[in-house]
C-alpha cells in the first residue's frame, strides 16, 4: 500500500458492517456503489480533498466509490445534453446508489461548481430511470475560516429537492488549511466525524437500496401513471 493510501482510521475500531443483516429480500450483496461530487477547481481542492478521504473509508466498508472531476462541465443551458462531459456526470449519476456532496462555503453558500453538477443532473426519468430519487446521500463542506453549516445545510434542502435520502450525520471542517499536511487529513475529532458520516452512508446505502421502490412510491404519482393510461387505452378505443 502506499503512502498516501495508508489509512488514518484506527482499524481496530472501523468494525465490518454486516450488509446481509442491513440489506433488503432481493439484494444480491453487491458492493455499495458511491459517487463523489465536488465543488472546487482549484489544484489544491479542500472539498476533493476531503472527499478522498472519506472514499478510502469506504473502500474500506467494502464499497465501490467513482468521482466526478467536474473541469470543463459547461454551465446548464450552454451546451447540448449530448455533451461528454454532462454524460459522463449522468452516467455516474445512473450507476451510483447513493452520493457524497464535498463543497466549500463560498459566500455563505455552496459553491457555483458543486451546484452546476447537480443541475445537470434531471429529476425527470432517463429511460424511466430517475438518477436521484431514492438514493442515499451525504454531505460535507470545508471552510476557509470558522465553522460553519451553511453549505451542508444549503445541500441538504437541495439533496430534498432531489428526493434523496440524506443521511442524519454531516461534516463541517474549519480552517481546512490547518486540517492536511501532505496531501492527507490529519488525526482530529474533525477527521473522525468523516469516518463517522461514511460509516453511516454505508449502512443506509445497503438498507434502502433494495427498498427503494417500496419508499419511494408515491400516491400522486399512481393517481397520474393510471390517468395517463386510461387516456391512452381510451385512444386505442376509438
Amino acid at each position: 500500500m502506499s503512502q498516501i493510501e495508508v489509512p488514518l482510521y484506527d482499524p481496530n475500531m472501523l468494525r465490518p458492517i454486516d450488509f446481509s443483516a442491513l440489506a433488503g429480500p432481493k439484494d444480491d450483496g453487491h458492493a455499495p456503489r458511491i459517487l463523489l461530487l465536488y465543488g472546487s477547481l482549484r489544484p489544491q481542492s479542500y472539498s476533493r480533498s476531503v472527499a478522498q478521504e472519506g472514499a478510502r473509508v469506504l473502500r474500506a466498508l467494502g464499497c465501490e466509490t467513482k468521482f466526478f472531476d467536474p473541469t470543463g462541465l459547461p454551465l446548464p443551458d450552454g451546451a447540448p445534453d449530448s455533451h461528454p462531459k454532462v454524460q459522463e456526470l449522468r452516467e455516474l449519476a445512473l450507476w451510483s446508489e447513493g452520493m457524497v456532496w464535498s463543497s466549500p462555503e463560498r459566500h455563505g453558500a455552496m459553491t457555483g461548481v458543486l451546484k452546476n453538477q447537480i443541475d445537470w443532473i434531471p429529476l425527470s426519468a432517463i429511460g424511466g430511470v430517475r438518477p436521484t430519487q431514492g438514493k442515499t446521500l451525504a454531505l460535507m463542506q470545508v471552510s476557509g475560516g470558522s465553522q460553519s453549516f451553511n453549505s451542508v445545510n444549503q445541500m441538504r434542502i437541495l439533496g430534498r429537492w432531489m428526493r434523496m435520502i440524506t443521511i442524519p450525520n454531516q461534516s463541517s471542517l474549519p480552517k481546512a488549511w490547518l486540517e492536511f499536511e501532505n496531501g492527507r487529513m490529519k488525526p482530529s475529532s474533525f477527521y473522525n466525524r468523516v469516518v463517522d458520516v461514511m460509516e453511516e452512508l454505508a449502512r443506509f446505502t445497503v438498507m434502502t437500496r433494495g427498498r427503494k421502490e417500496m419508499l419511494v412510491d408515491r400516491y400522486s404519482e399512481r393517481v397520474e401513471t393510471a390517468e395517463e393510461l386510461h387516456k391512452r387505452v381510451s385512444l386505442t378505443d376509438i
